[in-house]
């Protein structure tokens, strides 16, 4: 008897702990099925609008990482979305211009980079895509001397494809890429001052109003030893109305001019 109730009492907890162990089994199963992303609430088309108006407010960093955010959640809803994705590559591109975290900076390249190429893949005969990623390239180019010479190439090329889809766009602004290029590389790697010169003079058919233009323009005419062409550039850069679509640039831009004309003349 005594036998039995032992018999029937390891039963008992075998059966116990078979319960436990499909109990156990059955929440790790359901707790590890994939949680689904809430939906988003904002229509897309409402984030972009957003985004926009944070960016025209771009002075201020933190409206810039606002606007990003903004168009994380656009990407996230709608990752084919070509004006989402070229507008990503912008606001990365600004962020990593002027933010003084360098990872921040390097993450904010990267990122640039990532939605331009997207962009480019969504609607590649349309400017924004090559023009953005061409400048995170240029911005990245700038604090690593390898990228630099790695990218010098995709930078043309990218600012080219813009210049044949509509030599307007941003002012004149590939023309102004394009110089940089030139003006920046070592001869060795195929800069060349005086076609810096060349390219910015057209991009200024296209790029009056376009302070970083000038200010572009002034650094080559430098480089090429016309100082008074230079000198005329920064004075008017200082003394015309800046575009109200591009406040900060012209700040920036004024700023530099100033000195160079205190360092230069």
């Amino acid at each position: 008897m005594l036998h039995n109730n032992l018999r029937a009492t390891r039963n008992f907890g075998l059966m116990f702990l078979t319960i436990i162990i499909l109990a156990v089994s059955s929440c790790t199963s359901r707790t590890s099925d994939p949680i689904a992303a809430p939906a988003e609430s904002v229509p897309v088309a409402e984030l972009v609008v957003r985004s926009d108006k944070l960016y025209a407010q771009r002075a201020d960093l933190l409206n810039v990482r606002e606007a990003l955010a903004m168009l994380r959640r656009a990407r996230t809803a709608e990752f084919q979305n070509y004006d989402v994705a070229w507008r990503l590559a912008r606001a990365n591109y600004y962020l990593a211009a002027h933010t003084k975290d360098e990872r921040e900076r390097d993450n904010a390249f990267h990122d640039g980079v990532e939605a331009g190429e997207a962009a480019i893949k969504l609607q590649g005969g349309k400017p924004e895509g090559h023009f953005w990623l061409g400048a995170n390239m240029g911005g990245r180019a700038q604090t690593s001397s390898l990228s630099g010479l790695a990218d010098a190439e995709d930078i043309r090329r990218e600012m080219e494809t813009v210049l044949k889809i509509d030599e307007k766009y941003e002012f004149g602004s590939a023309y102004m890429v394009l110089g940089q290029v030139d003006l920046e590389l070592p001869r060795l790697m195929g800069g060349d001052p005086a076609a810096a010169v060349k390219n910015l003079e057209k991009g200024l058919q296209f790029g009056q109003d376009n302070a970083l233009l000038r200010l572009r323009l002034a650094e080559a005419y430098l480089a090429t030893g016309h100082k008074e062409d230079a000198r005329k550039q920064l004075d008017t850069l200082i003394s015309m109305k800046p575009h109200p679509d591009f406040l900060p640039e012209h700040n920036e831009a004024v700023a530099e001019a100033k000195k160079l004309l205190e360092t230069k003349f």
